[in-house]
C-alpha cells in the first residue's frame, strides 16, 4: 500500500496527490497544564445549551471553503492507561522499615483485573483542510512534487524536499484558517505523530494498535528545514501492508482444501467457484495483512438520508454511539457557496419541467415523486436565498466497522446497517469500493472519483444537525474509577476527581441519586475514601445516631 504522505511539517501535511493540509485535534481535552476549555459533558443537555452548539457548529461549517474533511476515530484504551491516570499526581510512599504498600495501589490493581480483557475506545475528531495558496509558482511546485513521489520509489530516490519558502507561505494559510476556526469548537493543530498514528488506526483495525496516548507525547515522525529545505523521515514503512479485498477467512473457508489446490492458492485468483469458498458479492469486506496479524473492515457508504428529519432525530453520529462495538466515520465535504448552489437548483427545476412535460404524454401521467422533487427544491432555494453567507454541503459519508475475524465484522456491518436502515438512512457495502472507500479515511487522500455517486446535498444547517462535530464524555481525565459509561453501547471507564475541582475552574459539587439502599452511602465513602488515598483531606458532616462515618474513617 503506498501511504498518502510525502512531508509532514507540524499538522501541515503534503501528500502524494500534489494538495497540501492543514490537520487539526478537535475537543483535544486539558492541555499541559491541566486546563480545559468549558465543554458540555454527557448526552442529556438543555435545549438552549445544544441550539448553542447547533449554531456554533453552523458557523464553523459556513466558515470552511473547499473540501475539508471530518475524521471521527475510536481510539483503542489500554487498561494501563486508566492505572496510570489513577495515579497520576500521587506523591510516592514513603519506603521506611514498617510502611507498607501506597494505600491506592490496592484500587489500582483491583482496576486493572476488571477492566483487563475488555475492548476499550474513546471518540476522538480530527478535522483536515485543504490549504490553497495565491502563487501559482508553489501550485506547480506541489504538482511537480507529487509526480516525482510516485516515481521516486522505482528509482530508489528519495521525495523532492520542499523549499522553506513554500513551508513558510502554508503555514501562513493555515494561520488564516485557525483564525476563521476559533470561536466555533475547541481545536489545536494536530502532531506529526498523532497524524501518523491516524494512518496507523485505519491499518490496525481488528487488531493490537499503537496507543494515540503515546503519540500525543511523542515527537517523532516530523520533519526539519535544514539548509533552506524541509526533510522528513521515511513513512513507507507505514504502508508495509496487503490489501485485499474478500479475503479468504480460515474461520468461513476451508483453508486446507485451498492450498491443496495446486496452482491455486489463498489469493483466490481462479474462479471461486471452484473453491469452497463463498461467492466474491458476498465477502464484501477488506481483508488487511500486516506484520501484526490479519483484520477485516467493512466499509459502509450513505446512500440516502432522509429527505426531512425532526431535529430530536437528526443527530446521525450521535446514534452510532449505542452501539455495542466502535464505529469509524470520514466525511468528505464539498462546500458550494449560496449563489452557485442556487444555480444548480435553477438547472433541476428546468429538467424537472422537461421530465413533467414527457410524462405528460402517457396514459399513466405524471408521478408523484416529481411534485415532492419541486417542492424539495423551492424550499431548498428559499433557504439558500435567506443569507448571502450560505453554503450547501456535499458530502460523502464513509462509516468503518471491523473485527478480528470476517464473520465479526460481517455481523456488525449488518447491525450498523439495519440501525440506520431504522432512522431511514440507507447505508450499502458496495463490491468492489472496499478500498477505494478505506483510502478515504486516511488523512491527505482526495477523494476517489468513483465515490462521487454517494454525495448527499444539504444545507449547513441540517448537516450540523447530524452532529458530527459533536461528542458525549463524561468524568474526569484522571482520578479514581468510578464506573462505566452507560450511554454508549461499548466499554467506556469514568474516572472522577473532585479534589482537583477548584484547580481547572470546575464545580466540584454533585449528586447522586438512587433508590433506598442501592448504594449512596457506599459510592460516597469511596469517593472519601479515594480523596484521602490519592494525599487528600475529606472532611464529613456525620448526621447519623451510629456514627457510620466515624467508624469508616478508623477503618479507612
Amino acid at each position: 500500500m503506498r501511504v498518502p504522505i510525502r512531508h509532514i511539517a507540524g499538522h501541515l501535511v503534503w501528500s502524494t496527490h500534489g494538495s497540501v493540509w492543514g490537520v487539526y485535534r478537535l475537543h483535544p481535552g486539558p492541555d499541559a497544564q491541566g486546563r480545559r476549555e468549558e465543554t458540555v459533558q454527557g448526552t442529556y443537555v438543555p435545549t438552549a445549551v445544544r441550539d448553542e452548539q447547533l449554531a456554533k457548529i453552523t458557523h464553523l461549517t459556513r466558515s470552511l471553503s473547499g473540501a475539508p474533511q471530518l475524521f471521527g476515530l475510536c481510539a483503542q484504551v489500554d487498561p494501563g492507561e486508566i492505572a496510570l491516570r489513577m495515579i497520576e499526581g500521587i506523591e510516592p510512599a514513603e519506603t521506611g522499615p514498617g510502611h507498607g504498600p501506597h494505600p491506592w495501589v490496592e484500587n489500582v490493581e483491583a482496576t486493572l483485573d476488571l477492566l483487563d480483557g475488555q475492548e476499550m475506545h474513546r471518540r476522538t475528531l480530527w478535522l483536515a483542510v485543504p490549504l490553497q495558496t495565491e502563487t501559482g509558482g508553489l501550485k506547480v511546485s506541489a504538482s511537480l512534487g507529487a509526480a516525482w513521489a510516485e516515481l521516486s520509489p522505482m528509482l530508489g530516490m528519495q521525495p523532492v524536499p520542499v523549499a522553506r519558502r513554500e513551508v513558510t507561505a502554508y503555514r501562513e494559510q493555515a494561520a488564516r484558517v485557525e483564525a476563521a476556526l476559533a470561536g466555533g469548537i475547541a481545536c489545536r493543530p494536530a502532531r506529526p505523530a498523532e497524524i501518523v498514528w491516524m494512518i496507523q488506526h485505519a491499518l490496525h483495525r481488528g487488531l493490537r494498535e499503537p496507543l494515540l496516548t503515546e503519540a500525543e507525547a511523542s515527537d517523532l515522525f516530523g520533519g526539519q528545514i535544514r539548509d533552506g529545505v524541509l526533510r522528513s523521515p521515511s513513512y513507507a514503512d507505514l504502508g508495509q501492508v496487503r490489501l485485499q479485498e474478500g479475503g479468504v477467512d480460515p474461520a468461513l473457508d476451508d483453508v486446507d482444501e485451498l492450498k491443496r489446490a495446486g496452482q491455486i492458492t489463498r489469493s483466490g485468483r481462479k474462479a471461486w467457484w471452484r473453491l469452497n469458498t463463498a461467492s466474491p458479492l458476498r465477502r464484501r469486506w477488506l481483508q488487511v495483512e500486516s506484520d501484526t496479524g490479519v483484520g477485516y473492515q467493512a466499509q459502509l457508504a450513505l446512500a440516502e438520508c432522509p429527505p426531512a428529519v425532526s431535529q430530536d432525530a437528526a443527530d446521525l453520529f450521535a446514534q452510532l454511539e449505542t452501539l455495542d462495538f466502535p464505529v469509524d466515520y470520514t466525511v468528505d465535504l464539498t462546500l458550494v457557496p449560496a449563489e452557485k448552489a442556487r444555480d444548480q437548483v435553477r438547472r433541476k427545476k428546468n429538467e424537472l419541467i422537461d421530465q413533467a412535460d414527457q410524462y405528460d404524454a402517457r396514459p399513466t401521467g405524471m408521478p408523484a415523486s416529481l411534485t415532492e422533487a419541486a417542492r424539495d427544491l423551492g424550499e431548498l432555494d428559499a433557504r439558500l436565498s435567506r443569507t448571502s453567507v450560505e453554503v450547501e454541503v456535499q458530502s460523502v459519508t464513509v462509516l468503518t466497522v471491523w473485527g478480528p475475524t470476517a464473520a465479526v465484522c460481517d455481523a456488525r456491518a449488518r447491525a450498523l446497517a439495519a440501525l440506520l436502515g431504522g432512522a431511514d438512512y440507507r447505508a450499502v457495502r458496495p463490491a468492489g469500493l472496499q478500498e477505494a472507500l478505506f483510502s478515504l479515511g486516511l488523512p491527505g487522500t482526495v477523494r476517489p472519483g468513483v465515490v462521487r455517486e454517494f454525495t448527499q446535498h444539504q444545507i449547513s444547517e441540517d448537516w450540523a444537525l447530524g452532529g458530527a462535530f459533536t461528542v458525549g464524555e463524561v468524568g474526569d481525565p484522571n482520578g479514581m474509577f468510578l464506573g462505566f459509561d452507560l450511554d454508549c453501547g461499548t466499554t467506556r471507564p469514568v474516572m472522577i476527581n473532585v479534589a482537583d475541582a477548584p484547580k481547572v475552574d470546575a464545580s466540584a459539587s454533585m449528586g447522586i441519586v438512587g433508590d433506598l439502599g442501592a448504594g449512596k452511602s457506599v459510592l460516597e465513602k469511596l469517593i472519601a475514601e479515594s480523596v484521602w488515598a490519592r494525599g487528600g483531606c475529606a472532611i464529613c458532616i456525620d448526621r447519623t445516631p451510629v456514627r457510620e462515618w466515624a467508624t469508616f474513617a478508623r477503618t479507612a
